[in-house]
């Protein structure tokens, strides 16, 4: 028998039912008190139906677009319903502003455009940005006044992975015997990242999981949404710019407005690649993906006293996915960033392999620390229908965002790094295979200059200089 961790006794409708659409919806069922009449699914095409109809939820094929998105919500929403949007090329500020001002509970698990907002070339670089994006949706926040709880990018990462980090922090600090109380707020959390000398961290995540069928020229493969994924690898390289970087890159350019906590490259991150470590697969090349977690973390560790700034990390994504989706970044970077013409996401068909999904955290004297999901395919599987390891760790963690926006409902528009990390793993942590934490002695300079001499700032070993793959 599965725990219920809250009920709803509104309508559910969720924009959009790929990958990860049909993975949350066992999940649904299990953890939260709700009846297949109160959901409704609202997509583009029929993908899914069978799963909807077997499920008996009311599914409807109705693309959401700039000019019916207000036209669809007002005919299936009103005020104490739940909007997950797991869509793409739906406009995800559109969505929280509308959801904002009808009182309705809103979760996404990445901000999203419209259709060729990531690669609009009409637009600058960091307009068509993570860093701008997410500043336009926390544009919106209204302080003024109560409103309705709206969880934005609360997927695997961005999500979870907040929540490592600071499991993570807490666990360094235990392990090198920093007695102090666990923060309570961003400067605390702040502060203990500093005090523990952490200056880099990478969403380091590996994707072994291997299909039978190989890729054929032509054809894209990935674990997750092929749109998605083709969609984040074509924006430009993004990171949290850390305050002990002293090499500005060749093609680094800083934001005019926001925070600033972040930097971009003027090149798309499936160019761009950079060195990193998992506990399984050790020390590997990974592409520098733009994700929305890159600046949120980096932000929230930020360390201002009197308007000055003190300390962040270093903060960026470094992701291998699977071989097959290596082979298609290969072609379609070789095809000028034309998409290929044929599309396949493994599920049945994969034979073996896991995701593992962590966060590393590099600078303390103690070595680097990786902190994260070691999730089998054949783990995946026992735990959920409709699943492989890479979805179900999305999935489990849209799930747990949701569950925490219905038990708080009054919190407004709220990021990953600003919910109590604990509630969101007590939720997920069943659902992600092994859950460790592993010491190495890696560095970005272990072992390098092996076959010839390179040009290597060896004062320290965490500068991003050192870590990018040139």
């Amino acid at each position: 028998m599965y725990k219920k961790y809250v009920s709803f006794g509104n309508r559910l409708i969720i924009v959009g039912f790929g990958t990860i659409g049909k993975a949350i919806l066992p999940l649904l069922f299990r953890h939260i008190d709700i009846k297949p009449d109160q959901i409704t699914i609202i997509t583009k095409n029929d993908d899914g139906q069978s799963i909807a109809n077997e499920s008996g939820i009311n599914f409807v094929i109705n693309p959401v677009t700039r000019e019916n998105y207000i036209t669809v919500l007002e005919s299936h929403l009103q005020a104490g319903d739940f909007l997950l949007n797991l869509s793409v090329d739906v406009s995800s500020a559109a969505l929280i502003q509308y959801c904002q001002q009808k009182n309705i509970l809103y979760l996404d698990t990445c901000i999203e455009p419209w259709a060729g907002g990531y690669v609009d070339n009409n637009l600058s670089p960091s307009s068509r940005s993570n860093y701008a994006m997410r500043e336009a949706v926390l544009a919106l926040r209204d302080t003024t006044r109560t409103r309705p709880t709206a969880v934005v990018t609360h997927g695997a990462n961005p999500g979870l992975v907040s929540h490592f980090v600071k499991q993570a922090l807490l666990n360094i600090a235990n392990d090198t015997e920093l007695h102090i109380d666990q923060p309570q707020n961003k400067s605390q959390w702040a502060s203990l990242a500093r005090s523990l000398s952490i200056k880099v961290i990478h969403i380091a995540e590996r994707d072994t999981q291997v299909s039978a069928k190989s890729k054929r020229p032509g054809e894209f493969i990935n674990t997750w949404s092929i749109d998605g994924f083709i969609s984040e690898a074509s924006q430009p390289v993004e990171l949290g710019w850390g305050t002990h970087e002293r090499h500005w890159p060749a093609d680094g350019h800083q934001h005019d407005t926001g925070s600033r906590c972040a930097i971009y490259l003027n090149r798309p991150g499936a160019s761009t690649r950079v060195r990193t470590w998992t506990p399984l697969s050790g020390a590997f090349h990974a592409y520098l993906i733009t994700h929305t977690e890159s600046v949120s973390i980096s932000d929230f560790l930020t360390l201002k006293r009197d308007n000055e700034l003190h300390y962040r990390p270093t903060v960026h994504f470094a992701y291998h996915p699977c071989e097959d989706a290596v082979l298609s970044l290969n072609e379609f970077a070789g095809k000028e960033w034309t998409q290929q013409q044929h599309q396949r996401v493994l599920f049945d068909e994969i034979t073996d392999g896991m995701d593992e999904l962590g966060v590393l955290l590099m600078g303390n004297p103690k070595g680097a620390y990786w902190f994260g999901s070691q999730l089998s395919i054949h783990e995946a599987r026992q735990l959920a229908p409709y699943n492989n390891a890479t979805s179900l760790q999305v999935a489990i963690g849209a799930l747990s965002g949701m569950i925490w926006a219905i038990a708080h409902p009054e919190r407004g528009i709220v990021e990953p790094d600003e919910i109590d990390f604990q509630y969101i793993m007590n939720i997920a942590i069943p659902y992600l295979g092994q859950v460790s934490g592993y010491y190495t002695d890696w560095n970005p300079l272990k072992e390098r200059e092996k076959l010839f001499p390179e040009n290597i700032d060896k004062s320290d070993p965490w500068q991003f200089l050192n870590i990018r793959v040139n």
